[in-house]
């Protein structure tokens, strides 16, 4: 029975991510924006490197993770 709550919970999360992309889109504008994400652009190239951006996701996440499979 673990799984079957863990993929409707993970459903659920996708869900409410989708939602919050299509009516809400300024709730992910930081994404990228951040002080340490490093953007290189060259006349014929562009280098993207979100590092702070992953850095807040993680700790978001890892929160959110614990919070749920705390025993």
């Amino acid at each position: 029975m673990g799984i079957s709550n863990t993929l409707i919970t993970l459903g659920a999360a996708i869900l409410l991510l989708g939602l919050a992309l299509r009516y809400a889109p300024w709730l992910v504008n930081w994404f990228g924006r951040l002080p340490g994400d490093i953007r290189i652009q060259n006349e014929n190239s562009f280098v993207f490197i979100p590092l702070t951006s992953m850095i807040v996701v993680s700790l978001v996440l890892t929160a959110i993770i614990n919070l749920f499979f705390k025993k």
